[in-house]
């Protein structure tokens, strides 16, 4: 084994990474998703000329959106979806890492439908591409992850433009596209400014963590401890009100932070042959996280919401990225 691969590290932490935790958000989404497929399915069998749905995903950022899309892309993919056509259909997943225009996000599209360009095109025929290929691929949707960076603040013209394309390919008479549409809840003020795309999107919602809520602080509780039953740790020692506010506040409230830190706290206290877990463990895997000193963090401060800026935590990991 290379000498930069710590095997225990590896060893402990698999089993971890590979967890999934059921989130009602993960329902609703997969029902989202089942209502477009359905309505898709039903008028693809009539025959006749439709339009199609698709679902609008919001969240703040680590909220884990992706991940729970992605999870549920790869059921839809496996084959398991046969449309009348006999075919098993496809959803791609695009990720939008920057500024793109609606023609380089052609570019991008038929680069997934494994077609590389060649000589220059214009958008028009780029996307007229896309349609054929699509069709011809059984491909009969698109996420669009991240979806917030096709928008700007001050180009309303363009943005315009965006939002009317997205409505074209839901409704493209020669192959409609279903669309699901993610990233932070900007977007979401950004596609109500066009009604006829708005109605055609059922929305799911990732919200932050409110302890407020009942729900949400019994749903704390069972993810720690699910993770904890899965690392083989006892997490009753920790299992308080004032710890759970601690690890939800480090996280900055949010779902996909909190995993990730249970897993690096978890498996930081398997390596150390740790039985119980510890408030010491996870202020060290809050250094490694935010690099911060050793020690230091929300979970030994005693005034530790004066003494972190969740905002200033979150660019920290932006930079990290």
């Amino acid at each position: 084994m290379n000498q930069f691969v710590r095997t225990e590290v590896v060893e402990f932490s698999a089993p971890l990474k590979e967890a999934h935790f059921p989130f009602p958000r993960a329902e609703s989404l997969f029902d989202a998703l089942s209502f477009c497929v359905t309505d898709y399915y039903t008028k693809a069998r009539i025959g006749n000329p439709f339009e199609a749905r698709g679902v609008l995903v919001i969240g703040e950022s680590r909220q884990g959106k992706s991940h729970e899309i992605q999870k549920v892309l790869t059921q839809f993919n496996d084959g398991s979806v046969v449309m009348p056509d006999g075919r098993p259909a496809k959803i791609l997943h695009c990720i939008l890492s920057g500024k793109v225009t609606w023609k380089d996000l052609g570019v991008k599209i038929l680069e997934l439908l494994g077609y590389k360009l060649r000589g220059r095109r214009t958008q028009a025929d780029i996307w007229d591409m896309v349609i054929k290929y699509a069709e011809l691929q059984g491909v009969v949707g698109i996420h669009f992850d991240e979806c917030q960076h096709v928008f700007t603040d001050d180009g309303q013209r363009t943005n315009q433009q965006i939002l009317d394309s997205f409505k074209t390919l839901l409704k493209e008479t020669r192959w409609p596209l279903m669309l699901i549409l993610s990233g932070i809840p900007s977007l979401s003020s950004h596609i109500a400014k066009e009604e006829q795309l708005a109605f055609l999107l059922r929305t799911v919602r990732f919200d932050c963590i409110n302890l407020g809520s009942k729900a949400d602080m019994e749903e704390l509780v069972q993810l720690t401890y699910s993770y904890a039953d899965k690392a083989g740790l006892n997490f009753d020692p920790l299992a308080t009100k004032d710890f759970l506010e601690r690890l939800s506040f480090s996280c900055c409230d949010r779902w996909g932070l909190v995993i990730e830190l249970l897993i690096e706290t978890f498996t930081l206290s398997q390596v150390a042959g740790e039985k119980d877990c510890s408030k010491d463990k996870f202020s060290q895997a809050f250094a490694q996280k935010y690099s911060t000193p050793v020690g230091y963090s929300p979970f030994t401060v005693p005034n530790y919401r004066d003494s972190f800026d969740q905002d200033i935590l979150l660019q920290v990991l932006d930079r990290s990225r």
